[in-house]
């Protein structure tokens, strides 16, 4: 089903409406989908380098607009689902230390899962569950999702084709490997 679904989304970017397709796909798999927009960017962009960046703003835009939805499923769905299976499993007082953990450190939470292949559409769910601040959430996933879908194209723009191999298969690793040391940084100032 997951190959069908990649299948369809690189079908979308040879389609006239490809642009309005990339804006869709950013929207929901901020929530609910799958597949990341980068698999319908890249296509567009190496079949139309000029529009690269165009391109880029319109996933981040609809990738942002998508992560206020989860923010919003995750807040108003929290109480109906999530609530009643913690209360199930006697995880009520668990969840409101986590809460507060979470809402600690939310921003980087949501800047990591924001450029590195962890779905980001959990974050977006789990931040509005915590009730992390809205406006911390939305300049946090907008520098986030810029930065990945930016670099893409900046990627894309300069070296063309050749730089997809690398983009479908290592950047994900990379922007992995850039936020641990980042944190691996970070913990080392503050604890040492």
């Amino acid at each position: 089903m997951i190959r069908a679904l990649y299948n369809w989304t690189l079908g979308l970017a040879q389609s006239p409406h490809a642009l309005w397709a990339l804006a869709i796909v950013a929207f929901v798999e901020s929530s609910v989908f799958p597949i990341p927009p980068d698999i319908l960017m890249i296509p567009m962009i190496i079949a139309a380098p000029r529009r690269a960046f165009l391109i880029a703003g319109i996933a981040t835009v609809a990738s942002v607009l998508g992560g206020a939805f989860g923010y919003f499923i995750g807040a108003v769905f929290f109480e109906q689902i999530g609530l009643p299976v913690l209360e199930f499993y006697g995880k009520t007082e668990s969840f409101a230390g986590f809460q507060l953990r979470y809402n600690e450190y939310g921003a980087w939470a949501v800047l990591i899962a924001g450029v590195t292949p962890f779905p980001y559409k959990v974050i977006t769910i789990l931040s509005g569950a915590t009730s992390l601040s809205f406006p911390v959430f939305m300049l946090a996933s907008v520098i986030a999702r810029g930065l990945r879908f930016f670099l893409i194209a900046a990627l894309l723009y300069k070296f063309g084709a050749p730089i997809r191999d690398f983009i479908e298969r290592r950047l994900g690793f990379m922007f992995t490997l850039a936020v641990t040391l980042l944190i691996a940084g970070f913990v080392a100032v503050r604890y040492l």
